[in-house]
């Protein structure tokens, strides 16, 4: 292993916004230097969030380079400059230990709850115990990259910060959420609790939110929308409860199929709204629809009202990209979510005890797992908590399959 490297804060970003980028956008690698100093400047996943003139990164660039940890490229008949970093090259990396030095570079000290969503752009692990077992490989490596931090106040795990770095101790930042916690006894076991505690609170979240509609005017403003693009075609509503959303949108014209975990759910469903057909599933392999166009399957338009809040972070990609899939051609999906950094265990529902936890999501993550998902003409909307309702905000998503 090669002698330990000490990079000060503008290299660190320089090098790890590199790094980002020739494995997220590889056709534009080697970069620039506009392109380099864009991405520097970022103003998401990256903290501290910073505004580098072009000599600074030059400076860095300099500096680097004397260090051999970058290499100025002028490719054939091409006049700009580029550059392609060396750090990987000069510690002898491979793909996991780049991914996580990475996203530490960028976003400073990270528990492995916070990393597993943040590296996933560039590299997915399986769960968070994979992200762990990397983290003390490179621990105790001689040099060392990275290390453990003490517990911060106010936060259940520890944070790991890179050992690239020149400066004080890194500071403690405000406690942060870790909505990976849902996932501790695996997706497996969350869903069988998802469905047994649904069951249970079947009744009392019908005579609770079977109208709630009434009193959501936005709701209903983006919902009437939803179906303007689908009336007379097919539609399906995740995680559907027992399908207010489903039925306020049949009601409009759409064909509507509703897919739930939870068989009480589902028989509730059906009483109010015989109009929705119904499935039991996970929405994690949501169905195609019935009869439908052989040369463009799939839905009109895919709706998710609040059907997120028992997802970890790191699901939210793959679970957008599987109803994404189900979507035809030029198809909508449109979602509601609760937002905030905070994974709530309320204990009573509705009058029933519950284990259920209720996971708050980042905005900017699920409008960025929208965009990878390949929903286009995304629009968001945000609104604060109506009086009836938990003091939570809300966030509204609505994109378009492409083609």
């Amino acid at each position: 292993m090669p002698g330990r490297v000490e990079l000060d804060p503008v290299e660190q970003r320089v090098l790890g916004a590199l790094l980002e980028k020739q494995r997220t956008v590889p056709d534009s690698y080697p970069l620039s230097l506009n392109s380099l100093r864009t991405a520097c400047n970022q103003t998401t996943s990256r903290d501290p969030v910073v505004s580098y003139d072009e000599p600074t990164v030059v400076d860095a660039l300099n500096r680097l380079r004397d260090r051999e940890l970058v290499r100025f490229l002028k490719p054939a008949g091409l006049r700009v400059v580029k550059y392609h970093q060396r750090l990987e090259e000069q510690l002898g990396l491979d793909e996991e230990r780049t991914a996580l030095l990475t996203v530490l570079l960028l976003r400073g000290p990270q528990t492995p709850g916070e990393l597993l969503p943040r590296v996933e752009r560039i590299l997915a692990f399986a769960d968070r115990q994979g992200v762990e077992e990397v983290l003390r490989e490179m621990a105790a490596l001689d040099p060392p990259l990275v290390r453990e931090l003490d517990r911060a106040v106010g936060q259940r795990d520890r944070r790991w910060a890179h050992l690239l770095g020149t400066g004080p101790e890194p500071a403690a930042p405000a406690p942060s959420v870790d909505r990976e916690q849902v996932l501790a006894a695996g997706a497996a076991a969350r869903d069988r609790l998802v469905a047994t505690e649904y069951d249970r609170l079947a009744g009392s979240y019908a005579v609770a939110l079977g109208d709630d509609l009434d009193a959501k005017p936005f709701d209903r403003w983006l919902l009437d929308r939803l179906a303007g693009w689908a009336e007379g075609e097919q539609g399906l509503d995740v995680g559907c409860g027992p399908a207010q959303v489903a039925g306020y949108l049949a009601g409009r014209g759409v064909a509507m199929t509703g897919l739930d975990l939870s068989a009480n759910m589902l028989a509730r469903a059906r009483e109010l709204h015989p109009e929705v057909q119904v499935v039991r599933g996970s929405f994690a392999v949501p169905p195609m629809p019935r009869d439908a166009d052989p040369r463009d399957p799939g839905w009109a338009v895919v709706s998710a009202w609040y059907a997120f809040a028992h997802l970890a972070a790191s699901e939210l990609a793959p679970t957008l990209a599987a109803l994404t899939r189900v979507l035809r051609r030029g198809g909508r999906l449109a979602l509601a979510a609760q937002v905030g950094d905070e994974v709530r265990h309320p204990g009573v529902l509705w009058d029933v005890a519950t284990e259920l936890d209720f996971v708050l999501h980042d905005a900017a993550g699920l409008i960025a797992a929208a965009q990878a998902a390949g929903l286009v003409e995304l629009e968001w909307y945000r609104r604060g908590a109506l009086p009836q309702e938990t003091p939570v905000e809300c966030l509204y998503l609505l994109g378009r399959r492409d083609g």
